[in-house]
């Protein structure tokens, strides 16, 4: 990955959260890379991740069919580091 994704920043907010059932939703450019960052986060967390196959244009664009599969935590990767 040429990407710091801060997948260990991921996995602590998963373990606080207490979070059994996350979604990931990531940026085009970053959705060939779904595969490994699903499995590294089920590695390291008692967590299901799903990826989010759809769009997403910013943090504005959040799935709202979510709600409907009990999702618990929605992790949103993008280009841009936000600070």
């Amino acid at each position: 990955m040429d990407y710091d994704l801060e997948i260990d920043k991921v996995v602590e907010k998963i373990k606080k959260e207490k979070a059994k059932l996350v979604c990931i939703q990531l940026a085009d450019g970053l959705k060939p890379e779904a595969k490994n960052i699903q499995h590294e986060i089920e590695k390291k967390t008692k967590a299901q991740v799903l990826i989010w196959g759809g769009s997403c244009f910013g943090a504005c664009d959040i799935p709202t069919q979510l709600k409907d599969l009990k999702v618990d935590l929605l992790i949103q990767f993008g280009h841009s580091e936000w600070k």
